[in-house]
């Protein structure tokens, strides 16, 4: 069984910084991808940032140049340091782990920017 919690998130005033940290726990697959999505009132799940084991990251745009997504193989754990935030920005931020044809959400984390 994988669980992942996260934590770190809140409220933040425009152009503020959080950081939020997911640390999963179980039997997980050493190459794997971690990552974090987002889910805005009445807007699908969409993708934020990526990071694999190896260290390769992929961003939406919306947020290449003010996230930064990093990770701790050893403790199993991914951080997103968000800098320059925007009211968009504001959602449920869940975490993001997957091997093969397995994945796994945390219980997601809100992140609200105020204006």
């Amino acid at each position: 069984q994988v669980q992942l919690v996260e934590s770190g998130g809140g409220l933040v005033q425009a152009g503020g910084s959080l950081r939020l940290s997911c640390a999963a726990s179980g039997s997980i697959f050493s190459i794997n991808r971690m990552g974090w999505y987002r889910q805005a009132p009445g807007k699908q799940r969409e993708l934020v940032t990526t990071i694999t084991s190896s260290g390769m990251t992929n961003y939406a745009d919306s947020v290449k140049g003010r996230f930064t997504i990093s990770r701790d193989n050893a403790k199993n754990t991914v951080y997103l340091q968000m800098n320059s935030l925007k009211p968009e920005d504001t959602a449920v931020y869940y975490c993001y782990l997957g091997w093969l044809t397995n994945n796994y959400w945390g219980q997601g984390t809100q992140v609200t920017v105020s204006s």
